[in-house]
């Protein structure tokens, strides 16, 4: 009997990614007896590439409304546990716990160490404080539900029992971290209806191959569109990256979510805005300057103010130009030609990369079936769900983690709170 009453908890949370954490630590804090479930050897995993290691982890947009937006048509289900646990005061917990921030451009959200590991330390010392028992190795293998309870998870060795439980499995993105979309199966076995998943904030791959040839060479302030059926659907202002299958960086990965959607529907083309800065006419009157400048130099090498050196064969390619014809007598129309070219760098998109390469996971559990206002579910009266394995996602820049903190807080509030 000993041995059971050691299983026996409050709330029991599956998952020690930044959504269970703050869930687990939520719910200790609160009082309640609390296990954290992590079948990896340590937590975090994921947690520890964000921002390329530095961690970004969160965005400083105050405005509840300005926020929401961020996560498309599924964003308002966020307000009130963006209400109760926002962007502020995200800072505030994490400074408390000894991880000072700082806020960079597109305020993104960093630990003043540009470390990650600052983050999952300060996570660390919460559950500690909450007395919040963490078990690693520990796999649930199934669930045993009657009446729409669960009564407990079974795992290898043992069974654990809880009034309360809390779902922070996760998406399908970089299964290596141990995200590998556990959660949706059980959701789905309990009667939660799984919107369809799929890779977002991903890298894109490109039919062309001179995109290929370019790998490695990195655009700053470009702006990328998707066009389909010669409507422009969506675009994205920033940095953005030429791999050996095609595109990949920010301003690509935040329009992934949308090339996704369009590419079900047909095809697509990427457009590159080379210089969003100058409109048709004020790069005529550029390139005129540049071609003045260089005057008794080749066409093809009248161009390294304006563009990385890798990426002028192929803009000479593609404007048919002679390349080696003086800059001098280069023509009006030769030169508007180039100008189109430079505002309007065209190729197609062949797919996107898969979960391996995903940062999140599109779709999840419907939040139809979630109550906003405690993260609980709507089927099984004492699941809760937090973090990724819900149906929202947000573009790059601090907003997924913001979702999994915000709803992670309230998922162990509610949970420590309820009867």
């Amino acid at each position: 009997m000993a041995g059971k009453e050691e299983n026996i908890f409050d709330v029991a949370v599956v998952g020690a990614g930044p959504a269970g954490m703050i869930a687990a630590g939520r719910a200790g804090e609160l009082g309640a007896k609390v296990i954290l479930l992590e079948k990896n050897k340590k937590p975090g995993r994921k947690l520890i590439l964000t921002g390329k290691g530095r961690g970004n982890l969160a965005n400083a947009e105050f405005n509840l409304n300005k926020l929401v937006e961020n996560y498309g048509k599924n964003g308002k289900f966020l307000f009130h546990s963006f209400s109760v646990f926002g962007p502020g005061k995200v800072i505030d917990f994490f400074e408390k716990l000894g991880a000072k921030t700082k806020i960079e451009r597109g305020k993104r959200v960093f630990p003043a160490s540009d470390k990650a590991e600052d983050i999952l330390k300060a996570l660390i010392k919460y559950l500690l404080k909450g007395r919040v028992k963490i078990a690693y190795n520990s796999e649930v293998t199934g669930i045993e539900c009657r009446k729409n309870r669960i009564q407990k998870l079974i795992l290898k060795d043992k069974e654990i029992f809880a009034k309360k439980y809390i779902f922070c499995t996760g998406g399908k993105s970089y299964p290596l971290t141990g995200s590998t979309g556990d959660g949706f199966k059980w959701a789905e076995d309990l009667g939660h209806k799984i919107e369809e998943l799929s890779p977002a904030l991903v890298p894109l791959k490109i039919k062309e191959s001179w995109a290929w040839e370019l790998q490695g060479l990195g655009l700053k302030n470009v702006e990328v569109s998707a066009w389909q059926n010669n409507k422009k659907q969506g675009s994205a202002f920033g940095e953005c990256l030429f791999t050996h299958f095609g595109l990949s960086g920010p301003i690509i990965l935040d329009i992934s979510r949308k090339i996704g959607e369009l590419l079900k529907n047909g095809k697509v083309k990427i457009a590159i805005d080379l210089k969003p800065a100058l409109g048709l006419v004020k790069l005529d009157e550029r390139l005129k300057r540049d071609f003045q400048k260089y005057r008794n130099k080749s066409f093809k090498n009248s161009l390294n103010d304006l563009l990385p050196r890798g990426l002028i064969s192929i803009v000479v390619k593609m404007s048919k130009l002679n390349p080696e014809k003086k800059g001098n007598s280069v023509t009006k129309e030769e030169r508007h030609r180039l100008a189109k070219i430079l505002k309007n760098l065209e190729m197609t998109a062949e797919g996107l990369l898969g979960f391996d390469s995903a940062i999140v996971t599109k779709g999840g559990v419907s939040l139809k079936e979630i109550d906003s206002r405690t993260m609980k579910s709507k089927i099984i009266d004492n699941l809760y769900f937090a973090g990724e394995i819900i149906d929202v996602d947000g573009p790059t820049g601090g907003f997924n983690l913001q979702l999994c903190w915000s709803t992670g807080f309230l998922a162990g509030e509610s949970a420590a709170k309820e009867k």
